[in-house]
């Protein structure tokens, strides 16, 4: 299987690991050391050899950081993981801190009267430094960049991952890697910057048209990228990840070179150099700065070109998620079958899961470690089952299964919550409210120039009518056969990117209740060009890529609206039209059972 169930972290370690910390940290004259989760590249996922964070608490999140001060250690979290945290670290060796509204600057003043906080500028961007400094002015507490003190500490870190390269096809990239080098050239001529160094794998893969697999789940590569005015790129990477192949698809105008030499490649450019002060690590603005190259800076010119999806990447993300959806109607027909009979246990879900996704023969991993949780382990937003935690599902109560596959045509991600007996009213109640917040945004129109936070609201007025939220995002975007957890579109109260015809993104309102259960609805939803009506606008909706029943034992159709109820059944017979064909015998016959009309 690609996911195991080992538990990754320790916290019963995490108070020497931390006394370990203390002490080097002393030895350095600081008093704090910034511990975030993000490695070198800034990617959300990291590999074993940069999983500081969890090796030092216990908290194993996508997303967070720790703070170590010589009296207190915040683990700094967002409310996707504020109950998993609580079970992950030593609650007497670190604090839980609410993140984003406690922000990391104010805490350390709070915490510390004076003195000197060390951070590894290779960990940080310029951003998180940059307001960090202006929150501490005037304190009597400074930064200081050092080296990264828990590698020190870290006796049997994992080596750097070493997987290798290769070619994502032309005809599911939908364009040459040369015509991407060149249209993104041509944009830092007429801003008139000489080169941009590019930081994130996705979008150093995204650009030459390769994937590896130094990062879990997510097909890149670890490497860091100077695209010239010229259309010429020098990629910065370990030369043993790259076959002959792959160098041939690269071609002469894309140069290996060694990572060691990435310092004084930067310190030889002509600038003005564009570089993203919001991904980049510092460390790459403060090289030019040393060597007095002019910065300036812009966005990763990769990431709104990658996040608008071309025809054919379109295509292949339609395709994959079809092939999915076969592989969804057989796990959920078989749950309904086996979990009655008892003794099913979370584990064995996930492992079901990946074997029909095993089946198409198309499978190159799944996207992320499947989320399986039953009854309260489904109020952990993003629950990971292992052996010490596994849990037999338990009778009339809910199931939230949360999961995605890496097809070479495309990135999918959905998540189900499904009906194991009788769960009682209150759950559907609950289940219809999330899921008329997910119709709402799945039949919006809006305008060009429209961004995520401004529809947001959509997916949560069902739940604020009743007093109630969800503390997550509504949508993330998503890559093509890339990461799956892609920026900078998502719909969020953060989010002020408009929206464009292309864009991939998760449609995923939920309801947690911590100690009884957890919902989520998810489907994968397109950005495209709305049919004209009334006043003739311009105006933009989505297309569904997602085709997979919803529980229709947990909805409460009479509390649904006239055009909500039409939206459901349309979609029913949509699936039912596409998946029907592909699936025969009782998985048939469930299928047409749970997309019957309402």
């Amino acid at each position: 299987m690609f996911q195991t169930f080992t538990t990754t972290a320790d916290p019963s370690q995490g108070a020497a690991r931390l006394a370990a910390l203390r002490a080097r940290m002393a030895a350095e004259g600081l008093s704090g050391f910034l511990v975030p989760r993000a490695d070198v590249h800034q990617g959300e996922y990291v590999a074993g050899h940069d999983d500081r964070l969890a090796w030092l608490t216990g908290f194993t999140g996508s997303a967070g950081f720790c703070v170590v001060l010589p009296d207190v250690a915040g683990v700094f979290v967002d409310g996707r993981y504020r109950v998993q945290v609580k079970r992950q670290v030593d609650l007497a060796a670190y604090t839980p801190v609410a993140w984003p509204e406690v922000l990391p600057g104010a805490w350390i003043a709070e915490h510390l009267a004076e003195g000197v906080v060390g951070f590894d500028p290779w960990l940080h961007t310029a951003d998180e430094i940059g307001r960090m400094v202006a929150a501490l002015e005037g304190t009597g507490i400074a930064l200081r960049e050092v080296g990264n003190l828990v590698d020190a500490i870290w006796p049997d870190q994992p080596a750097p991952p070493m997987a290798p390269a290769f070619v994502h096809p032309e005809a599911l990239a939908g364009e040459p890697a040369a015509a991407k080098r060149a249209r993104l050239a041509e944009g830092l001529i007429v801003a008139g910057q000489r080169a941009a160094v590019i930081t994130l794998p996705d979008s150093i893969c995204w650009l030459l048209n390769i994937r590896g697999g130094d990062v879990p789940r997510n097909p890149v590569l670890h490497a860091f990228a100077i695209l010239g005015d010229d259309g010429r790129v020098a990629l910065f990477a370990e030369a043993a990840k790259f076959s002959d192949e792959v160098r041939t698809h690269l071609g002469d105008e894309v140069a290996i070179l060694p990572p060691a030499g990435l310092l004084p490649a930067l310190a030889g450019l002509d600038g003005p150099v564009r570089v993203d002060r919001g991904s980049a690590p510092l460390a790459v603005s403060q090289e030019l700065i040393a060597a007095s190259v002019e910065v300036a800076w812009g966005e990763d010119p990769c990431k709104l070109p990658k996040a608008v999806k071309n025809a054919a990447e379109i295509e292949g993300m339609r395709v994959a998620h079809l092939r999915d959806a076969v592989a969804m109607a057989e796990f959920l027909a078989w749950v309904d079958a086996q979990a009655p009979k008892g003794g099913v246990t979370e584990i064995d879900v996930v492992a079901a899961l990946e074997g029909f996704r095993r089946v198409t023969n198309a499978l190159h991993d799944i996207s992320f470690d499947t989320i399986c949780g039953s009854g309260p382990n489904g109020a952990i937003i993003h629950y990971r089952v292992t052996e010490e935690t596994n849990r037999t599902l338990g009778r009339d109560e809910l199931l939230l299964v949360d999961s995605g596959a890496q097809y070479l045509d495309g990135t999918t991600d959905i998540t189900r919550t499904i009906a194991l007996g009788d769960p009682g009213e209150e759950a559907r109640v609950q289940y219809t409210r999330v899921l008329q917040g997910m119709i709402a945004i799945s039949r919006a129109r809006f305008p060009r120039g429209v961004a995520g936070a401004h529809i947001d609201a959509l997916a949560r007025y069902p739940l604020w009518l009743a007093g109630q939220d969800f503390d997550h995002g509504t949508g993330h975007g998503v890559g093509a056969f890339l990461s799956v957890h892609e920026g900078p579109q998502r719909i969020s109260r953060l989010s002020d990117v408009p929206l464009q015809p292309g864009m991939i993104l998760s449609n995923e309102p939920g309801y947690y209740r911590e100690g009884a259960f957890g919902i989520r609805l998810e489907n994968l939803i397109v950005v495209t060009e709305a049919p004209k009506i009334g006043d003739n606008r311009d105006q933009l909706g989505f297309e569904t890529l997602t085709f997979t029943p919803f529980d229709r034992r947990l909805i409460l159709v009479d509390e649904l609206t006239r055009g909500e109820r039409a939206w459901l059944n349309a979609y029913h017979a949509e699936v039912l039209a596409k998946v029907g064909p592909r699936v025969t015998g009782a998985v048939a016959d469930w299928l047409r059972a749970a997309c019957a009309p309402l």
